[in-house]
């Protein structure tokens, strides 16, 4: 079962890294999973919240960050060191196969904490917001995707790296979520 499971992964790992390559992808999906490239997004989530919900802005701040640090610890610091699962471009079963798109990176691959930290920052985003912008809730979902997605075609991430990433992160996002909404001031 495991096995098989493992050789779909690797099957499906190939037709997005090598069946989807093209120059759009292998310019664009780089910078979709750069920290950099959205650093304006995240300035920007942090000057709307300060100056719509003033000082209930420095708990919805503080509170994403926390959501954030809960990801990372689970995913990088709990989950990966007990799963030990090497990333796809350290496989040397795979060696062959793999086009170099970014660093490889020497952690380890499941989950994927990109994965897990975007799709806790779009839900907890999503619970916050929706009931005031209705939009919100594709475009947090559509940006978490892209950059997990992004994770399989560079090559340093197996799909279900991302989708454990995703379940992970979607519940850490909903739990942080209502502890917010328990403890918001009311100003």
């Amino acid at each position: 079962m495991m096995e098989s499971l493992q050789q779909f992964d690797v099957e499906l790992f190939l037709k997005v890294h090598r069946g989807l390559a093209n120059p759009f992808f292998d310019w664009l999906l780089p910078l979709m999973r750069n920290r950099y490239f959205w650093a304006p997004l995240y300035l920007f989530i942090i000057i709307f919240c300060l100056k719509e919900y003033k000082k209930k802005g420095w708990y919805i701040i503080g509170m994403l960050l926390f959501t954030v640090a809960m990801g990372d610890l689970l995913s990088s610091r709990v989950i990966k060191p007990l799963a030990a699962r090497i990333r796809p471009c350290n496989d040397l079963s795979l060696a062959d196969e793999l086009i170099h798109r970014v660093p490889c990176g020497s952690g380890y691959s499941f989950p994927s904490a990109h994965a897990t930290n975007h799709f806790a920052i779009a839900v907890f985003l999503i619970f916050i917001f929706y009931d005031k912008w209705k939009p919100i809730l594709p475009i947090a979902l559509i940006w978490a995707f892209i950059i997990s997605f992004s994770q399989i075609y560079v090559g340093v991430h197996y799909p279900i790296d991302t989708m454990a990433g995703a379940l992970l992160g979607s519940s850490i996002g909903l739990t942080t979520s209502l502890i917010y909404k328990k403890i918001q001031p009311q100003v």
